[in-house]
């Protein structure tokens, strides 16, 4: 069945058409529709009258009243979802791209269906009381994804958490790591997508009853009836999203409100928007060669688009808040890369996303992640080295990793998760602390900060004479085995109830019939654990005991080396690391046949992470922040920044596919005198750190 059949015929005027206008393939619509751009940012606009008064009342009248008091607001009588709220809007001229998450910018919503004692304590956080039919609704008649949790948990998971050896898990908010192919809103519209998602269920009718033919219709079910809400969100507005998006607003207000009713109705830990601009660029250039758009409006449409993404909020406890330092959301919007033809992926419209920092100002969100390559064109590296120096605000990925695993139409989800959009989806599982679990190993199971015996069975370094490397390795491994265990224990635990109380419908409505899910396992302490297994293996290292014979500290005699310098005496350590922690995943069976993966992550949960964890051979204080992610330990890379990046190549991607982070910070005048000099060495550093090939 085609729908050119029904009412497409204008909608979809001048596409090139192909195996997208038989069943849902918003790939393939785009490699068969978009114009790589390979020229330079002289076309970009500046902001319009109307964006910097849309900004300004945001800013003047909510933006500044948030920072004074945390949150806003919050309605404490309604629970989210897609169709809870009316329509809403920042003043009465934002009207180019429209939608908020409740019926008041920045006002939060309630999300119990996760949990009601984070909302509970969230609300009264805010400055505000619960109301108690809604409360005596969540804890007598609905039980909850938390309630579920808890009440599955086993005594070992108890200890590993309150221990914080497994630290952020998502057992009392949702999930996220979930990209939604928002897309498929603007190119087929609603009623071709119920129908279509009306078909997968009835797909398997005939089939004899299975634990899986149950889920996949129930599944199903609840997919339709999200897309219907979905579409009465946009009749909320005034647009009718049953059909096709006819022009490049439409295309863009029709893709924002598929992420819209995902932000009303789910508060993963990361609801990224996908990969957009070469979609949108399409209909751009359709317009453009119509007569219809100016290079300004479409400046200011994509604008606007990146305001509303700039004010999703989530109501989150001020220990969440903690946990991740602030309030992200990670509505991450991946860009540029080449496609697997050899095509630049870059457009014009990637550029109008890199200019919103300059119109709109630096921020945060949403997160703006470029898929590197050095053959992507010049012009577009010099205008991304540009905005990063100016602002700070963008990240970067290796795009030749990514599309070697996940292909050309990938999108990250969080920081540094790539997934296929709508063919797959992610469990997410935090991570767990491979550092404290190496001083877990010395003491036998004894937590360095309470003296509490959490792991039975391991006995403890004996002694006083220097660690051995040999016996401190197998002591380590072994210990890895309990807490690796324990972690993906609860993983599977925390996503079989994810997925029965707090389904993300309509995120998974915008997906294939049948997925990929991954298991997104991740470590945390990387530098360290590589650095103090150096400090044994190269130095002399006496333990320190207090009175009950728990090591508490270390006497550390001789030079070793450190991570980040491009040594590989201890560079292979920490790849020895991750592949050690990866296997013993891959061992253990995961819920729904998920692959695992992994990553070596903690961008914004380093604090955390470092306050509950004592002190190190390497010579890491107890309390003190880990450094972020992969990162070598603070002020220890002596080398320079590419020296960094080459030590964090050397680790086994395929140990990793979850995605590896490296944060560096320099200042622009590092990088050169005049503004071009910084430009073009930045330019020279991103295409030579991911151009190595370890």
């Amino acid at each position: 069945m085609t729908t050119t059949e029904n009412a497409t015929t204008q909608q979809w005027r001048g596409f090139e058409t192909g195996p997208w206008t038989e069943a849902v393939d918003v790939r393939d619509f785009i490699q068969r529709n978009y114009t790589p751009y390979e020229g330079d940012a002289s076309f970009l606009a500046g902001p319009t009258e109307k964006t910097l008064r849309v900004w300004d009342t945001l800013e003047k009248e909510y933006l500044s009243v948030e920072r004074k008091q945390r949150v806003y607001d919050v309605d404490t009588k309604i629970p989210a979802d897609i169709d809870a709220f009316p329509a809403g809007y920042i003043s009465g001229d934002d009207d180019v791209c429209v939608g908020l998450q409740t019926d008041v910018p920045l006002k939060r919503a309630m999300m119990p269906n996760g949990g009601w004692r984070m909302v509970e304590t969230a609300i009264k956080e805010a400055g505000k009381e619960p109301d108690p039919e809604v409360k005596r609704i969540f804890t007598q008649y609905r039980k909850t994804h938390n309630d579920a949790v808890f009440d599955i948990y086993t005594p070992r998971i108890r200890a590993a958490r309150s221990s914080h050896i497994i630290t952020g898990l998502p057992d009392a908010y949702g999930r996220g790591r979930i990209i939604g192919d928002y897309r498929r809103v603007a190119l087929y519209g609603l009623d071709f997508l119920i129908a279509e998602k009306m078909k997968d269920k009835d797909s398997v009718a005939d089939q004899p009853f299975t634990e899986h033919w149950a889920r996949f219709r129930e599944e199903h079910s609840e997919q339709i009836k999200s897309l219907k809400k979905l579409k009465r969100l946009g009749e909320f507005y005034g647009f009718d999203l049953s059909r096709p998006a006819g022009n490049f607003k439409e295309a863009v207000q029709w893709t924002y409100f598929g992420y819209l009713a995902s932000v009303k109705s789910q508060d993963g830990a990361a609801m990224s928007i996908g990969r957009l601009s070469s979609f949108f660029d399409i209909y751009s250039e359709r317009d453009f060669a119509e007569g219809t758009l100016t290079e300004t409006e479409a400046q200011e449409i994509i604008d606007h688009l990146v305001i509303k993404l700039r004010i999703v909020r989530f109501l989150r406890t001020i220990d969440y808040d903690q946990i991740f330092s602030g309030d992200p959301y990670w509505a991450t919007w991946s860009d540029a890369g080449i496609g697997e033809d050899g095509r630049t992926l870059v457009t014009k419209t990637s550029h109008r996303l890199l200019q919103t920092l300059r119109n709109l100002g630096p921020a945060p969100e949403p997160n703006i992640t470029i898929f590197w390559d050095e053959n992507l064109p010049q012009g577009y590296k010099d205008l991304c080295a540009a905005i990063s120096i100016e602002t700070s605000s963008i990240q970067y990925e290796s795009d030749e990793q990514i599309r070697d695993h996940w292909g050309d139409d990938a999108a990250i989800a969080c920081c540094v998760s790539p997934m296929k959009v709508g063919k797959q989806m992610q469990f997410f599982g935090a991570r767990v602390n491979s550092a404290k679990a190496l001083l877990y190993a010395l003491n036998g199971g004894r937590d360095e900060m309470s003296g509490k015996q959490i792991v039975n069975g391991y006995a403890p370094v004996e002694g006083d004479g220097p660690l051995d490397f040999d016996e401190v390795w197998e002591k380590y491994e072994n210990m890895l085995d309990w807490v690796v265990g324990t972690y993906v224990e609860a993983l599977n635990i925390i996503h079989y109830a994810h997925d029965k109380y707090a389904y993300e419908s309509v995120e998974m409505a915008l997906h294939d019939p049948e997925i990929v899910r991954t298991m997104g396992c991740g470590i945390a302490g990387l530098s360290i654990v590589a650095d103090s297994l150096s400090a044994i293996k190269y130095a002399k290292v006496t333990p320190v005991r207090d009175e009950t014979g728990l090591i508490v500290d270390y006497i550390t005699e001789g030079e070793f080396p450190l991570y980040g310098n491009d040594d590989d005496s201890v560079d292979e350590i920490a790849a020895t690391v991750v592949h050690t922690v990866m296997e013993k995943i891959k061992a253990i069976p995961m819920y729904r046949d998920a692959v695992p993966t992994q990553s070596v992550l903690t961008i914004t949960s380093n604090v955390v992470y470092g306050k509950a964890t004592g002190s190190f051979p390497c010579g890491h204080q107890a309390g003190t922040p880990f450094a972020p992610g992969a990162n070598p330990e603070n002020g220890r890379d002596t080398h320079g920044m590419v020296a960094s990046m080459l030590s964090v190549a050397k680790l086994p991607y395929d140990s990793a596919l979850d995605g590896i982070s490296l944060t560096n910070t320099i200042t622009p005048s590092g990088m050169g005198r005049t503004k071009d000099e910084q430009v073009t060495n930045l330019v020279g550093v991103l295409d030579s750190g991911f151009g190595f090939r370890g």
